[in-house]
């Protein structure tokens, strides 16, 4: 059988306005130039193109978008701090981009338009190596630097995102909950696989790996 959509809510500590950062991104040691997402079970616990019957409408404050028949769809708990935290990363913001292979971009690129990422309450906290606070929340889709959602080899997706940003391969790092989507490896990006979704955890696992096999393990001038 597929996998069923699962539930999801935010973390009281986003509600409140503190977010919580992957420790990787404030422990001062190097990080990739490009960290990209898939969307369906990576960032959020459902197939965009299967799950969801439109027409969406968002609801509770952007919080969430509930479809035609009532069902409701959002991230994953820890997605909005993840995404958050990689822009007010203490040595440099991170540039953040999509690769999906959904059937449904339209719908995805609705959602992500809808699902906003919630507000904080105070300026940006850079001297802490625990938790950041971020500007009044935006759209999700406006936080992502480079967009790639379409059907195919995610080769492609990378392909063009490299040609975008003119950032080498050897400088992204790939979160993904599809084992086939690792042949991105060919090209030099670090491929993390993230079977369950994406937490503040798994960003750590990914990014360790990465400067793992980049050897950049130690602090840099």
């Amino acid at each position: 059988m597929g996998k069923k959509p699962q539930s999801s809510t935010l973390t009281p500590a986003i509600i409140s306005g503190t977010i919580p950062s992957p420790e990787t991104f404030t422990d001062g040691l190097p990080l990739p130039k490009i960290i990209a997402f898939d969307l369906d079970y990576t960032l959020w616990p459902f197939w965009v193109d299967t799950h969801v019957t439109p027409p969406l409408k968002a609801k509770d404050n952007n919080t969430k978008s509930v479809d035609r028949i009532g069902e409701s769809f959002t991230f994953y708990p820890d997605v909005p701090s993840i995404l958050l935290s990689a822009k007010t990363s203490p040595s440099h913001p991170i540039t953040l981009a999509t690769a999906s292979r959904t059937s449904a971009p339209d719908l995805a690129i609705t959602l992500l338009k809808q699902l906003h990422l919630p507000p904080s309450l105070e300026p940006p906290a850079l001297s802490s190596s625990t938790s950041s606070k971020v500007p009044a929340g935006k759209r999700a889709y406006d936080i992502f630097d480079y967009m790639q959602i379409f059907p195919g080899d995610k080769k492609t997706h990378f392909q063009r995102i490299q040609k975008a940003s003119a950032v080498a391969f050897e400088e992204m790092l790939f979160f993904d909950d599809e084992r086939r989507n690792r042949n991105v490896e060919s090209l030099g990006v670090v491929f993390w696989e993230v079977p369950s979704g994406i937490t503040r955890a798994e960003v750590d696992r990914g990014v360790r790996e990465w400067r793992k096999r980049r050897g950049r393990e130690t602090k840099e001038a």
